[in-house]
């Protein structure tokens, strides 16, 4: 008995001491340079809850509902539970597990070949606790843990990836129906003027003032026009559907706010500091699925060592039941054990070197997930900066269209001119007016990309408010009954 307790104490003394595997270090990452902005500044762009700047309520609903009822974020949220149990399956392993079992049986043995007088029927009866105790010795239990915990921290870091997403889907899809509800303002003034022309040139070709070339051609812009409504009312209807999943609800209308024209978004800085993008989700999440890999490599390790383990039992057993519960009845036992692998046929140096080549995939992915933040900050700001040149350029087109389409009707009410110049310069500014309105969406979308790609600390506020409720509101912050139609603007 001194010589198991002896055991039991140097192992407890090892525990500590002896872990197989490596730990883990974090890779070194080639950043891009300097800082270009201040640290405070970098950290209040990052920190901004950034959809609220367009001051837009409806929109601000519209995210709020998003977080507390998308499917993508409750199954995150499902797959974090998953993990975290995991975590609590792996540390179970550092207790000792005590059972029970308990047990009774009647034979009935051959008389033929028993002795004579020896009673052919026995009855047995057991009760029992059992104990056993793997000790860590070689560290393998702890490595499994610590794999989990960091499996645990990637998926929350994942649901955080979510909710990053799912902000910047529903901003961007809000803009760009608040473009298109533009585009098809314009599209339908357009047709509305454009039958008046028509009206007015049936009535000339009927008393002969024109031709009925003129005519037609007149009849052929305001029908290029009128096709042009049903297009944008089919990409309306089908970015509301876009936005009603996202928000976790059926396809159908969206609310209004704000016109795109007031949709803006405060400047971003020029260029975004290396360190800042290390708060993205993305990134922690590679990070910490890389330190899951390299605790698993010391898992795999492990194998080539022996487990030790403390077993004990103690309880009761009795050929009458009745007596089952007598001291004389008290039986018990303790002991160790250890067993390990002597010829495997290489499975074990296998597991190993698939461990290590599973940490090097990961190795690559986060340095290659890093390297994506620095493409998407740089795309992002490259496409918000030229989509803002294209703006101010299309803005002096309009204007230079307007004026084209006034002197060109000028000329023509003064019969300097064919109504053909008139009809291209309305074809013209027509086109100009539309691209315009794309673009300006284009603007805001790149801003909106823009803060998607830095990550920031704002994905924990959104996270407070995704972790509001467990399960899907009765009543939706937004009513679909209060809902404004595609083909309705609301200005």
């Amino acid at each position: 008995m001194k010589r198991i307790i002896t055991l039991i104490l140097c192992c407890s003394f090892l525990l500590p001491g002896c872990m197989v595997g490596p730990d883990y270090e974090q890779p070194k990452v080639d950043a891009p340079g300097a800082w270009r902005i201040s640290p405070k500044e970098a950290s209040d762009t990052a920190n901004t809850v950034w959809w609220e700047q367009f001051q837009d309520p409806v929109l601000n609903d519209l995210i709020n509902t998003a977080l507390l009822e998308n499917k993508d974020v409750r199954i995150a949220a499902a797959r974090m539970e998953q993990f975290m149990a995991q975590v609590e399956i792996s540390r179970s392993g550092f207790y000792p597990q005590v059972g029970y079992g308990v047990a009774g049986s009647k034979d009935q043995a051959s008389k033929n070949i028993l002795p004579a007088g020896v009673e052919s029927l026995t009855e047995t009866y057991q009760a029992t606790l059992n104990v056993g105790w793997e000790l860590d010795v070689w560290g393998r239990l702890r490595r499994a843990t610590e794999a989990a915990q960091a499996d645990l921290l990637a998926a929350e870091e994942g649901r955080r990836t979510v909710i990053l997403s799912l902000v910047s889907s529903v901003a961007t899809g809000y803009v760009s129906l608040r473009g298109l509800d533009a585009q098809l303002e314009i599209a339908r003034d357009t047709v509305k003027s454009r039958k008046d022309s028509l009206d007015l040139f049936d009535l000339q070709f009927e008393g002969g003032v024109i031709s009925e070339l003129t005519l037609a051609q007149v009849r052929s812009e305001y029908e290029q026009a009128v096709a042009a409504v049903p297009e944008i009312e089919r990409q309306i209807t089908q970015t509301e559907n876009e936005l009603s999943i996202l928000l976790g609800r059926n396809p159908g209308n969206i609310p209004r706010g704000l016109p795109i024209e007031q949709l803006t978004l405060a400047a971003i800085p020029a260029a975004i500091p290396s360190s800042v993008l290390e708060r993205r989700p993305d990134i922690i999440q590679a990070e910490q699925n890389l330190i899951a890999a390299n605790a698993l490599i010391g898992v795999a390790r492990a194998e080539y060592f022996p487990r030790i383990s403390l077993t004990g039992l103690a309880g009761v057993a009795s050929g009458d039941l009745s007596n089952l519960f007598e001291n004389d009845s008290f039986v018990w036992s303790i002991g160790g054990d250890a067993f390990g692998a002597i010829f495997t046929g290489g499975r074990i140096a296998a597991g190993v070197k698939q461990s290590e080549a599973y940490y090097k995939e990961l190795l690559f992915r986060y340095q290659q997930t890093i390297q994506t933040a620095f493409r998407e900050v740089e795309d992002a700001l490259v496409a918000t900066g030229k989509a803002r040149e294209k703006l101010q350029a299309q803005a002096r087109r309009v204007k230079a269209l307007e004026d084209y389409a006034s002197l060109a009707r000028l000329r023509y009410d003064n019969g300097y001119s064919s109504y053909i110049e008139v009809l291209d310069a309305d074809r013209s500014l027509f086109d100009s007016e539309l691209n315009a309105v794309r673009t300006q969406s284009e603007v805001i979308i790149g801003m909106i990309n823009t803060y998607k790609a830095m990550g920031g600390g704002w994905v924990a506020m959104a996270e407070e408010t995704a972790d509001t409720v467990d399960f899907p509101p009765e009543d939706s912050k937004i009513s679909e009954n209060d809902t404004t139609t595609g083909n309705s603007t609301k200005k």
